[in-house]
């Protein structure tokens, strides 16, 4: 005797139950073949031999079929796939990462000059409450090699296998010299240290990947917001009763001193004062000068954080075109202290002389200040930009 049991999807929550009439009694199925969630059932029979888990009686089913309430009714705990596509950002950074990419020896240096192909998808999914990556990528880019004596020699790289199958380290990055040109030493040092810079590159594109844009993907329950909310408060009400009993023992001091040093630096860039102010609060500017993914949230208040997080702070204050003052930091700085970095333009007709004032630096910090601030600042933007060449 055949025995069918009924869909009910009365449900607008895209869930929904099987329920199994035998022997006078209603029983709930605690797992089920796969039914687009877009289609609409009602009242449609199934053969039972599809039912192919264990049976439990209505109310004591697998907990993950309970619907959760949630003020936006979205994806109730997480159990439906949702998919996020980055195949356009990972083009982006994959590119800002390899392109300007540097590497220098005796014999000479070499550069990444161009990244003429990335060809692939990346996408970020989630499955009940589980996050998976996928990525694939052929990436195709040029290189050129300057000796000790100037000459110049050009060449290509090629990685077939950037996948989430395959870890860093098993990356085949292939780089040689172009067909047409001369032996040169420079491909031996493409190949060791250019590799090694190339791989270190494409893995902080996957970090970037699995931390930035992971963010928002497994949403909360009402359940587990209201305990954070709870925890929130009574985190906030110990505090209030410490601040309170503060008032009558004073606390120990513990923290440190530390010494600082002011300084100032300057430099001109052969462009409009409009233009050099957009530089450092245009987020895709930024990763063009640093070669490296950033955030950069360009206005009053807003937060940046690039060179891989080891510099990080805040616009404090912005004058269109005359005055960015912001909050900077070393990660490595101890916790809680930053440097006041004040930026002024000074439009001067064809080219704009920028004036840099730090106060706060660490004294012993002074010197990596300075350098930082004008390779991996001035030097880089006036060579990626061309601020930095004059035309006859």
């Amino acid at each position: 005797m055949n025995i069918y049991a009924t869909i009910d999807a009365a449900n607008q929550l895209s869930s929904f139950c099987i329920r199994l009439l035998c022997n006078s009694q209603i029983y709930i199925c605690q797992s089920l073949p796969y039914y687009p969630a877009s289609a609409v059932y009602r009242n449609i029979s199934i053969p039972l031999n599809h039912l192919y888990s264990v049976m439990a009686k209505w109310g004591e089913g697998d907990p993950r079929w309970i619907v959760e309430e949630r003020a936006d009714a979205t994806n109730v705990n997480n159990w439906h796939w949702t998919e996020r596509d980055v195949t356009s950002w990972s083009q982006d950074a994959i590119n800002s990462l390899l392109l300007g990419l540097r590497v220098e020896g005796e014999e000479g240096s070499c550069e990444i000059t161009d990244v003429s192909n990335i060809d692939g998808e990346a996408s970020i999914n989630n499955r009940k409450g589980k996050l998976i990556y996928f990525y694939e990528w052929v990436v195709k880019a040029s290189w050129t090699g300057t000796n000790k004596m100037g000459i110049k020699y050009k060449g290509t790289v090629e990685i077939p296998n950037l996948s989430d199958e395959n870890d860093m380290d098993d990356l085949d990055i292939c780089a040689r010299l172009c067909k047409d040109q001369p032996n040169t030493p420079l491909t031996d040092l493409m190949r060791k240290e250019g590799v090694k810079k190339i791989r270190m590159a494409l893995g902080n594109y996957v970090k970037h990947l699995k931390t930035e844009f992971s963010q928002g993907m497994i949403l909360q329950t009402e359940n587990a917001f209201n305990k954070q909310n709870q925890e929130t408060q009574a985190k906030v009400k110990l505090d209030k009763t410490q601040i309170g009993s503060s008032t009558t023992k004073n606390a120990p001091n513990t923290g440190v001193k530390i010494s600082t040093v002011s300084l100032t630096m300057k430099d001109t860039f052969l462009t409009s004062s409009e233009e050099l102010y957009r530089v450092f609060l245009n987020q895709e500017m930024v990763q063009a000068f640093t070669h490296l993914a950033a955030f950069v949230d360009g206005c009053s208040g807003g937060k940046f954080r690039l060179l891989e997080g080891n510099v990080h702070g805040q616009f404090a204050e912005l004058i269109p075109d005359q005055k960015i003052v912001m909050k900077w930091r070393f990660s490595s700085w101890p916790a809680g202290h930053a440097a006041t970095v004040i930026l002024n333009f000074v439009n001067q007709g064809s080219e704009t002389e920028l004036i840099l004032e730090a106060r706060g630096v660490p004294s012993n910090e002074e010197e990596r200040m300075k350098v930082g601030w004008q390779r991996y600042y001035f030097d880089a933007i006036k060579q990626t930009f061309g601020y930095g060449a004059r035309l006859c």
